[in-house]
């Protein structure tokens, strides 16, 4: 029994450890330099630091550590109009837009152990600005009122308290709609896909 269960110890130190290799570290390092490899490393120091805390305080350091990286266009950064990067490629390269922020937030948050169907990634209009905006919602219970995990105001709050922020659309990416995807979705399956081949950087390099 003992042996099981240190076994299980093990497994889940792994798998909390997986979410940065030491290989794409290496690739990181090589492609990006030293600055950005000591992001990954203190990535790798945040995850293990958040072992076995609580779900509000994961929301908040993980909240915090993506917010430090810097806002770009996806124009400025990959030359095209709308990219959705890798947690790897906006940690590595330091800057992203909206849906960067809002995507590393949420992978990181399900590596940890907070349940996928609690996060849903949302559209919202701000208030004084014309363009749409992207956050991650975070759904403690179906009926709760959501904590907003934003970029632009980087403090973790309620719904209710975003009085800036106008809901447009939202969609968790393991839900269907009526079993059809939505673009949405589609642009998720090709993230997924980039993720799964360790992309930390696109076709168009700066």
């Amino acid at each position: 029994m003992r042996i099981v269960l240190f076994l299980i110890v093990l497994i889940g130190i792994s798998i909390s450890v997986e979410f940065v290799t030491e290989n794409i570290i290496r690739e990181v390092k090589q492609k990006y330099g030293i600055f950005a490899e000591n992001r990954f490393k203190s990535l790798q120091e945040l995850i293990l630091e958040l072992q076995n805390k609580n779900q509000m305080e994961i929301l908040e350091k993980v909240n915090d550590f993506f917010n430090k990286v810097s806002y770009t266009t996806d124009k400025d950064n990959y030359g095209v109009t709308d990219y959705w990067a890798t947690p790897f490629e906006f940690l590595a390269r330091d800057e992203g837009d909206c849906e960067d922020y809002a995507i590393a937030k949420y992978f990181l948050l399900k590596h940890l152990g907070i349940p996928s169907n609690k996060m849903y990634i949302t559209y919202v209009g701000v208030v004084g600005y014309e363009q749409a905006h992207m956050i991650l919602a975070f759904f403690d219970t179906p009926s709760s009122e959501p904590f907003i995990l934003d970029s632009f105001n980087e403090d973790l709050l309620l719904a209710s308290q975003r009085k800036d922020l106008k809901p447009i659309y939202y969609f968790n990416p393991d839900v269907l709609i009526d079993g059809n995807k939505t673009n949405a979705h589609r642009k998720w399956d090709q993230l997924i896909k980039n993720i799964r081949e360790n992309k930390i950087w696109h076709y168009i390099n700066k």
